[in-house]
């Protein structure tokens, strides 16, 4: 198969986000579904908040289209917008793919979490029994803290700039996974085994702000960032120079291709 073409036959999947000019996960999942034998390309679509429900309801339409990825800031409010979620996705609230049927029938999954969790652990870093300061607790976050207590981490702390947030997640994760220790905390690193940015905090054309306090890290800690574009971050840049080891945003999304290919059924 010649990868350069896009023809009738081609499959598309849509990506839905708001900015757009930052994604660059396209190109890898379209590499990905072609290296299996896929006719098939993924596109960036800038879909604004207003134009959401419009956008899903076209989806349903668009006959060689096998779904969509959803991603900042779509991926809570898209949920009641679609016709079924995996039990998966019903749990943690949020969605990052959505698989269109052939009969218009639009079913969302969330596979952020299991991604990186895939990804820490192809890359040799096993998530059971570290403590584990949670950074955000929006669409990839939740996801993130469900996979995270799953994997057996001895503690997670989540926090985030709506603090009710936080503490309705940690609440949900508890109830799920009555065995885990899960509590909100401060954007502070000390005495922490791993750091996870699941904020859009150090995105391209963001800068309002970091996400923690670069001071509080240290080099016997692994720090990780789910933002793609800059590969590098503030936050990584900074565990860097302060000689932790570090998860980048593509080991993310590599370590969900699998996950997602299998739920578009390809």
């Amino acid at each position: 198969m010649d990868t350069r073409r896009i023809t009738g036959q081609t499959k598309i999947m849509l990506l839905m986000a708001d900015p757009v000019s930052h994604v660059v996960g396209t190109e890898a999942i379209t590499a990905f579904m072609r290296a299996a034998g896929h006719d098939f390309v993924c596109v960036p679509v800038h879909v604004g908040a207003r134009d959401l429900a419009t956008a899903i309801q076209a989806l349903r339409g668009f006959r060689n289209c096998v779904g969509s990825g959803v991603t900042i800031p779509h991926k809570i409010p898209v949920v009641p917008l679609l016709d079924e979620l995996t039990p998966r996705a019903r749990m943690i609230g949020s969605v990052n793919y959505v698989r269109r049927d052939a009969d218009g029938k639009l079913t969302g999954d969330n596979v952020d979490g299991s991604g990186f969790v895939r990804g820490a652990m192809e890359a040799g870093i096993q998530p059971a029994g570290l403590r584990v300061l949670l950074l955000g607790a929006g669409g990839a976050g939740r996801s993130l803290a469900f996979a995270l207590a799953e994997a057996g981490v001895a503690e997670l702390v989540v926090s985030n700039r709506d603090h009710a947030k936080a503490v309705a997640l940690v609440e949900t994760v508890s109830a799920a996974y009555p065995g885990a220790s899960v509590r909100t905390g401060e954007a502070d690193a000390t005495g922490f085994d791993m750091v996870v940015n699941a904020t859009s905090l150090g995105m391209i054309g963001k800068d309002d702000g970091d996400p923690v306090d670069f001071a509080t890290l240290s080099a016997d800690m692994i720090v990780a960032d789910i933002v793609m574009k800059p590969e590098r971050t503030r936050l990584l840049q900074a565990a860097q120079a302060k000689g932790c080891r570090l998860l980048f945003g593509r080991q993310m999304m590599d370590g969900q291709l699998a996950l997602a290919r299998a739920f578009l059924g390809l």
